[in-house]
């Protein structure tokens, strides 16, 4: 317990909200208070590209090095995932914040120079990997080979809005310094969670 705290100031099983409308205020304005970044994350199959906005992007261990990021389970880019097994995540600098914005939608625009991908929505990209996009601008950039998703699927109850998928780290690049200030949810005026 913090000094000066007592045990009045702990929150007990009896002060917790009982009214369900306050209660789910409560927990979304919790859920939007966690420290969440904001990523592009890219996806190929075949000739169809995608890339898209996500807040959800974490290392989840270090031997070997494996990144989760989740993804709306009925999006284009859950599918590509799916059929190519790979995906890439640009890290972007607070600079950076109407990138994000580009991709909150699937990819329609698509600029092509002798058949390599140059833009997607306008923003400049470059090919990785296996042709994954990755935003040119980027201050670090990871391919990830996904080697495991996750969709909670309770029985007799709604599946989960998006699917968690494990990727290990493949491919990486970044310009330096790469822990320059990253972009992050409170730096947009975006709220996503809750």
């Amino acid at each position: 317990m913090a000094s000066g705290a007592s045990a009045g100031d702990r929150v007990s099983a009896d002060s917790r909200v009982r009214d369900a409308e306050e209660f789910d205020r409560l927990r979304r304005r919790v859920l939007w208070a966690l420290p969440t970044g904001l990523f592009v994350v890219g996806t190929r199959s075949g000739p169809t590209v995608n890339a898209m906005t996500a807040s959800l992007v974490m290392q989840v261990a270090t031997e070997p090095k494996l990144l989760a990021v989740a993804i709306e389970a009925g999006s284009r880019t859950r599918r590509l995932v799916e059929e190519s097994g790979c995906f890439s995540v640009s890290v972007l600098d607070r600079e950076q914040r109407s990138v994000v914005r580009r991709f909150v939608k699937p990819v329609e625009e698509i600029d092509r120079t002798d058949g390599a991908i140059t833009a997607l929505q306008g923003v400049p990209v470059v090919e990785v990997g296996d042709g994954l996009p990755v935003v040119a601008a980027a201050v670090a950039w990871l391919v990830c080979t996904s080697v495991r998703s996750i969709l909670h699927d309770p029985v007799g109850g709604e599946p989960a809005s998006h699917v968690l998928f494990v990727g290990e780290v493949t491919d990486a690049g970044a310009v330096e310094p790469v822990g320059r200030s990253v972009l992050r949810m409170e730096d947009t005026r975006m709220h996503y969670g809750g």
